[in-house]
């Protein structure tokens, strides 16, 4: 994983259109979730759109991963594998993570979606899930330090009775997908590094109804919750600045 990196004028730029791009995947693609389609249209629709802004999907084949759009349903928390005979039901959660290559550079986004009648306790999932995330940006400005961040997260959702997955965290962004640091999103107890103008970060809460502990599929790549409580995803690619961060994915 390299180094943390300051992104340049003409890097943040493209990094935003990267960004805004990503966005109209994901807001076209919500458009599709629906009872009755598969993991595996879903997957081939996101890759069409992803392909028709004249980006790259960044997830396809990244490390072996088998596809465009990770797509998780209810107890799992990421990296759920579309599968042609996978439908969606209604009451279902769903979390899409998409990320796109446009002129060089990376996005990274996730949104989980109630389908049809969900329950209140998916719904209020979903919602504290969102909320952390900006939560935790409250803090992602220059001058402060990275685990201001995991903690503001990881407290407005411990204190509410929720898991936080620890086995997986987000990490920094820009010509890779992964580039350091990681950013955990349960409390530290080391302040991390100090936040810098130009930094460019991929903030994504993985949290739980119940514990926080997951475990990962034959498949090698699904994760799912160890107690088979459901599970929501919300992420972001963000850029600190000398003032508010700015969300470049929404």
């Amino acid at each position: 994983m390299p180094g943390v990196t300051i992104k340049s004028h003409r890097e943040i730029e493209l990094m935003r259109e990267a960004g805004k791009l990503l966005a109209e995947v994901h807001n076209r693609l919500a458009e599709e979730v629906s009872p009755g389609i598969s993991t595996w249209d879903l997957d081939k629709i996101g890759e069409e759109l992803i392909r028709k802004s004249g980006s790259v999907p960044s997830f396809l084949n990244y490390e072996g991963y088998p596809a465009s759009v990770c797509v998780s349903i209810n107890d799992e928390v990421v990296h759920g594998i579309p599968k042609k005979d996978r439908f969606i039901k209604d009451g279902d959660i769903v979390s899409l993570d998409i990320g796109l290559i446009h002129n060089g550079y990376q996005s990274d986004a996730a949104r989980t979606h109630a389908v049809g009648n969900v329950s209140k306790e998916a719904l209020d999932l979903i919602e504290v899930t969102r909320q952390s995330f900006f939560e935790g940006i409250k803090f992602a400005k220059a001058g402060n330090h990275l685990h201001d961040i995991s903690n503001a997260i990881g407290y407005y959702c411990i204190e509410r009775g929720y898991g936080v997955v620890r086995d997986l965290v987000g990490h920094g962004i820009g010509q890779e997908m992964h580039e350091s640091p990681q950013i955990p999103n349960y409390p530290q107890k080391r302040k991390g590094i100090l936040l810098m103008a130009g930094m460019t970060l991929a903030i994504e809460p993985m949290i739980n109804i119940g514990r926080g502990d997951v475990q990962f599929s034959d498949d090698g790549w699904t994760c799912t919750t160890e107690d088979g409580s459901l599970s929501a995803h919300y992420e972001n690619t963000i850029l600190i600045t000398d003032g508010e961060p700015e969300i470049l994915s929404l």
